[in-house]
């Protein structure tokens, strides 16, 4: 038996969240339940997996269940990008062949999400935009140099952006040099896992607001998942539960949970649009990994994302204090690209966890008789999720494709921690270490 301690407690500023329509009535787990299978975590690996289960056994019964709402969690509370390049350290993999695979993957979860936002008319701002990847001074732009020969050994398109064509399409002069790669989507990403959770197959039961506390074997192979009204017996269970899976005795000391902050503007009036100067729909990821992230919205909305932390306890190691030191430090970011817009308010600020590994090597496949989880996707969820989600399900069934083969491929096992209080220090240093050298790029 397996108890679960540690529960996501997401804080209530997402902006992302804030911005949907009224939700539905939720329907949480009640009673006792049999299920041919059950996933825990309706984030975009879990809803990929049910999707999938239900599509190819439609006379399946299955239950998908989150401790909260779909589209709260961790999915919902990304900058809105969907990459398909091999990210930050896979692209600086010594193997061409392991980075082929991950374009593979990355290419097949976007064109599977484009296929699911246009047959269920997902109204999730979902743009073929591409990607800017932008430097600030010399430090930027050497890591920039580094980029676009890693991109030339892989073959891929891009092209150098200077700071005229950058300060025209983004509004700002603060960038120096970028590179734009353009086989990046973006998208709002609450409004998107919103959209996937509405639109599952009719053999999928969602089960929101609904936390599995514990995990017991039935005694005949099977599993017992127990929640505070209601059980679910099962005889397979996938978990897309990421940094969480360690909770339920599985990965432990092989993950470690990292937050990321962000703030957002309310709309622009008018008025603050023609002061901006720049274009809508845009997204830039900072050249130096420690920098800022920022993004303008179809909806008229900026975007600021930097600052991480540790966070051994999920959401319960945050406090309004340090949320308000996070939104301080966003605010002159933002005023350092945007001092025409100094009058714009940020209207919330939020924080999402995810996991990270020692080794950057997601978990993938069977963690136990009848248990199989995607785990780790160090800080790509959305399109790592939705392909990993899709094939877990058809590694529980047994259905094999190159695909799958791609997957096994490329993924391993997270390497361990070292025990505390050590990880903890030697994290934060390691933290404090990167934003003090990447200052000037911040």
């Amino acid at each position: 038996m397996t108890k679960q301690i540690n529960l996501p407690f997401d804080d209530s500023g997402c902006g992302w969240y804030a911005a949907l329509a009224p939700r539905p009535d939720v329907k949480r787990l009640q009673g006792r339940q049999q299920a041919d299978y059950a996933v825990i975590g309706a984030g975009f690996a879990g809803l990929a997996a049910a999707r999938r289960l239900a599509e190819r056994l439609p006379e399946a019964r299955i239950l998908l269940v989150d401790a909260q709402r779909a589209g709260f969690g961790a999915s919902g509370r990304n900058s809105g990008f969907v990459i398909d390049l091999p990210h930050k350290f896979a692209l600086e993999h010594p193997d061409p062949a392991h980075k082929q695979r991950l374009l593979r993957l990355n290419r097949a979860a976007i064109g599977q999400l484009q296929g699911l936002v246009e047959k269920h008319r997902i109204d999730c701002q979902w743009s073929h935009a591409g990607k800017y990847q932008g430097a600030v001074g010399p430090r930027g732009q050497a890591y920039l140099d580094h980029f676009e020969r890693l991109l030339g050994e892989l073959g891929e398109p891009f092209r150098r952006a200077g700071r005229e064509e950058l300060k025209a399409v983004l509004g700002t002069g603060h960038y120096s040099d970028a590179i734009f790669t353009p086989g990046c989507y973006l998208m709002q990403p609450a409004a998107l896992v919103t959209g996937l959770a509405r639109s599952l197959p009719p053999n999928v039961e969602l089960l929101e607001e609904s936390p599995i506390r514990r995990l017991e074997r039935d005694g005949q192979g099977g599993w017992i998942l127990h929640g505070d009204e209601g059980s679910i017996a099962t005889p397979t269970l996938l978990l897309g539960t990421s940094i969480f899976t360690q909770e339920f005795g599985y990965l432990r000391n092989r993950l470690l949970p990292v937050m990321t902050f962000a703030s957002w503007t309310r709309p622009l009036t008018d008025a603050e649009l023609a002061r901006y100067g720049g274009q809508l729909d845009w997204g830039l990821t900072p050249a130096d990994h420690a920098g800022t992230t920022v993004r303008m919205t179809r909806d008229r909305r900026l975007i600021i994302r930097n600052t991480y932390k540790h966070v051994p306890r999920y959401g319960r190691s945050t406090s309004d204090a340090m949320r308000e030191q996070v939104r301080a430090r966003h605010r002159g970011a933002f005023l350092a690209r945007f001092p025409q817009l100094a009058d714009v308010p940020f209207s919330h600020t939020w924080g999402g966890v995810y996991a990270i590994s020692r080794n950057f090597t997601n978990f993938f496949g069977e963690l136990d008789q009848g248990v199989y989880a995607t785990a780790c996707d160090n800080g790509v969820g959305a399109a790592w999720g939705t392909i990993s989600g899709t094939l877990l399900a058809d590694r529980a069934i047994g259905a094999g494709s190159e695909q799958l083969r791609d997957i096994e491929a490329v993924t391993g096992m997270p390497s361990r921690n070292p025990p505390e209080p050590f990880l903890g220090i030697g994290v934060r240093s390691r933290i404090q270490l990167a934003a003090w050298s990447s200052r000037s790029e911040l």
